[in-house]
């Protein structure tokens, strides 16, 4: 037994390190909200029934064990985390030890002159080059510059015009412009 429950504990301790290596290269992701369509992973260490894996659906709640409805889409993994300590907190346990991490990211999007438009799913560390190649390549008459990303912020899209090395987040929609000449 104790050697099963050291094993759970590494494993939760290597999502969480691997989560905020993953979160160090785009400083913007130390803040990352959660959006509909990650997939991620509640860990109630020692409460197999309160732990689960999901992805958040389109109207941003899961049902969870005990709690019943909650709305995550918005929340930092810490806020979620929150939320749910303090909802197992006294009733159901004395001092849940909660660990929520992100399994897989919502796609981004890219349109405009790459070579295979579409939705693809996010890394972290991707760049506007790096999802660009993802998509096949920039073509002939795309241009490097003008490039625009649209992003949601605090529930609104905010349009950014950036360059081929900006970091992109999940969720972006890329616009790759065709140059003039």
């Amino acid at each position: 037994m104790k050697r099963s429950v050291r094993t759970l504990f590494g494993m939760i301790l290597a999502l969480l390190v691997m989560n905020a290596v993953a979160q160090e290269g785009n400083p913007s992701m130390s803040q990352y909200r959660l959006g509909v369509g990650d997939k991620i992973l509640i860990n109630v260490f020692g409460q197999s029934d309160l732990s689960m894996e999901t992805r958040l659906p389109d109207v941003g709640k899961i049902n969870y064990p005990f709690l019943g409805e909650l709305k995550l889409v918005g929340l930092t993994l810490s806020e979620v985390e929150n939320v749910i300590y303090e909802g197992l907190q006294g009733d159901f346990l004395v001092n849940p030890s909660v660990a929520v991490s992100i399994i897989e990211y919502r796609p981004f999007f890219i349109d405009g002159e790459v070579k295979n438009p579409g939705g693809y799913p996010y890394q972290p560390g991707l760049t506007v080059n790096k999802a660009a190649a993802l998509a096949g390549g920039y073509t002939e008459r795309a241009s490097r510059s003008d490039i625009q990303i649209i992003r949601e912020k605090e529930g609104r899209q905010t349009a950014l015009e950036v360059d081929v090395g900006q970091m992109i987040q999940p969720g972006d929609i890329i616009t790759v412009p065709q140059r003039f000449f």
